[in-house]
C-alpha cells in the first residue's frame, strides 16, 4: 500500500448516548380508577465501544470520521415498561491501539487481542420511573428520575505496532533490507535517509514451522525524542516490541557511539525501553574482512549480544534468527 494509507493517529469527538427519563405514570384500567404508580425506567444511553480486529493494520478508516455519537436511551413507559436502550457504536481498531483523553493525555483503554471489546465511553444510565419512589407514606409519587447525561469529549486513538522484534537504527542502517531478506515483506529500499516512512511488518519463518513478527521502524536520529526527524511519531511503535534489534552499519565512524545515541534516544522517550532485551547487529559486514571485524569487536559494548551480519550475502542471518528466537522466548 502507499504510505498515505498508513494512519497511526486520529483525533475524534465522541459523545455517548443520554439516558432516557423515567416515567411518571399510574395504573389505570376499567376496574381501577386510581391505581398505584407503574412508571417504567428509561433506557440507558448508547456506549461507544472499541473492538480489536486482527485484520486491520491502520486507523485509516477512522481518519475522516471526526464525530462519533451513540444513540440516546428511550423514555420509560407506563405498565412498568422500560425505555429502549440507545444504539451502541462499535469502532473496530487494529491490535496495539491505545485510546487516550485529549485534554489529559491519560491512557484509558488498550486493545491488544483480536475480538477484545471494551466500553470506552459509557452511555448515561436510564432514570428510574415513579414506581421506585413509592413508600407507605407516599403512595402516589408524581416524579421520576431524569436520565443521566451523555459524556462528550475529544479523544485520541494511537496505534503502536505489535511485533516480537523491533528494528532500531539510524536511517540507512539496513533495516528494510534485512526485513526483505528474512520475510516476505517488500519495503521500499533506497540509498537515502528516511526511505522508510511507515512501520513495515514481516513474518519471519523459523525452525520447525515456527515464526515471529519483525517490525521495521523508520530510522531514529539524534534528537528524535524531542521530535527531530520523524521523531515521536514512530518512537511509540517500539514500546510494543518484545525484543529490540539495534542495527548499526560497519561504515559508521564509531559503532559504539552510534549505539549509545540510539539507546539514549530510547531512554529519553521512555526509560522502560532500555529494560527490554536487545541485540546489536553490525550490518553490511560483507564490506569488511575478518581482520577488521576482529578489531571492531574490541570496541563494541560489552553488555549486549553482538552479531556481524550481511543481508546481501546471508552472513550470520541464521545465527541472528537463533539469537532473536531465544530472546523472544525469554522475554
Amino acid at each position: 500500500m502507499e504510505n498515505k494509507n498508513f494512519v497511526d493517529y486520529v483525533k475524534i469527538h465522541c459523545k455517548s448516548g443520554k439516558g432516557g427519563a423515567g416515567s411518571v405514570h399510574f395504573h389505570r384500567d376499567k376496574h381501577t380508577i386510581k391505581g398505584g404508580p407503574d412508571g417504567g425506567d428509561g433506557g440507558r444511553g448508547g456506549h461507544i465501544i472499541l473492538r480489536g480486529n486482527a485484520q486491520l493494520w491502520t486507523l485509516l478508516h477512522l481518519k475522516y470520521r471526526k464525530h462519533v455519537m451513540a444513540g440516546n436511551g428511550g423514555i420509560g413507559l407506563g405498565q412498568l415498561r422500560k425505555g429502549a436502550d440507545g444504539e451502541d457504536i462499535i469502532l473496530e481498531v487494529p491490535l496495539g491501539t491505545v485510546a487516550k483523553d485529549f485534554e489529559s493525555d491519560e491512557v484509558e483503554v488498550e486493545i491488544v487481542e483480536d475480538g477484545q471489546e471494551v466500553i470506552w465511553i459509557p452511555g448515561g444510565r436510564g432514570g428510574m420511573g415513579n414506581n421506585h419512589f413509592k413508600t407507605p407514606t407516599r403512595q402516589a409519587p408524581r416524579f421520576a428520575q431524569p436520565g443521566e447525561e451523555a459524556i462528550e469529549a475529544w479523544k485520541i486513538l494511537e496505534l503502536k505496532v505489535l511485533a516480537d522484534v523491533g528494528l532500531v537504527g539510524l536511517p540507512n542502517a539496513g533495516k528494510s533490507t534485512l526485513l526483505s531478506v528474512v520475510s516476505a515483506a517488500k519495503p521500499e529500499i533506497a540509498n537515502y535517509p528516511f526511505t522508510t516512512l511507515q512501520p513495515n511488518l514481516g513474518i519471519v519463518s523459523y525452525r520447525d514451522h515456527r515464526s515471529f513478527i519483525m517490525a521495521d521502524i523508520p530510522g531514529i536520529i539524534e534528537g528524535a525524542s524531542e521530535g527531530k526527524g520523524l521523531g515521536l511519531r514512530f518512537l511509540r511503535h517500539i514500546e510494543r516490541n518484545a525484543v529490540l534489534l539495534f542495527m548499526v552499519s560497519c561504515e559508521e565512524k564509531s559503532i559504539a557511539d552510534t549505539y549509545k545515541v540510539l539507546l539514549s534516544e530510547l531512554k529519553k522517550y521512555n526509560p522502560d525501553l532500555v529494560t527490554k532485551k536487545r541485540i546489536l547487529a553490525i550490518t553490511k559486514s560483507d564490506l569488511i574482512d575478518d581482520e577488521l571485524e576482529a578489531m571492531l569487536k574490541k570496541e563494541l559494548p560489552k553488555k549486549v549480544q553482538v552479531v556481524f551480519i550481511s543481508a546481501h550475502t546471508g552472513k550470520n542471518i541464521t545465527k541472528l534468527k537463533d539469537m532473536l528466537w531465544k530472546a523472544i522466548t525469554e522475554a
